[in-house]
């Protein structure tokens, strides 16, 4: 695995090459996930865009511009497969499922805005599995312990997917497997 890093804020020194987003929310001191209609809650709701879907949205707007034509960036966001349309069968979890869907959209746009000026970019959504985090703890108990990751091996696993893509998968989300998973 290649060492990277980024320093935020810095002024000089060559562009970015690798951009990865990190956030999600799939519950809060507040509630959720929800898992019927009657549970839906406007500000829950909200909450869950902002975090899930914006942030990441807004980071890519200020980094993008950034990254070197002609040169292998990749901009990625941590998405789900929940996020997935055509992999819903069970329902629920609306504001998660329904931000990381948008999520998804927001960064198939980005690659097809990006591809127009920076041909070697790729702009992706990462799946990091069942990562044993305060974010799935309260879902622990139905995941099999071999599918329950720890952050660092999650890292190595998403980090692994980045550096075998290509052009042609900007604009994909892909699972820690580097298994792609459908819109």
């Amino acid at each position: 695995m290649t060492k990277r890093s980024i320093i935020i804020g810095a002024t000089d020194g060559p562009p970015p090459d690798i951009v990865i987003v990190a956030t999600g929310m799939l519950h809060s001191a507040a509630g959720g996930p929800e898992k019927s209609l009657r549970e839906l809650d406007g500000d829950r709701l909200t909450d869950a865009f902002a975090i899930n879907v914006i942030s990441s949205a807004l980071v890519a707007k200020h980094f993008l511009p950034l990254f070197a034509r002609g040169k292998r960036c990749v901009f990625a966001a941590l998405s789900a497969r929940v996020g997935s349309i055509s992999d819903n069968r069970i329902g629920g979890w609306y504001g998660y499922r329904a931000a990381k869907a948008a999520l998804n959209m927001t960064i198939r746009n980005l690659a097809i805005e990006l591809g127009r000026t920076h041909k070697q970019a790729i702009c992706v959504g990462l799946h990091p599995g069942t990562v044993d985090s305060a974010l799935s703890e309260p879902f622990q108990k139905n995941v099999a312990p071999e599918r329950l990751f720890t952050p660092d091996y999650a890292v190595t696993r998403m980090l692994s997917v980045l550096d075998q893509l290509t052009p042609a998968d900007s604009g994909k989300c892909f699972a820690w497997d580097g298994a792609e998973i459908q819109p």
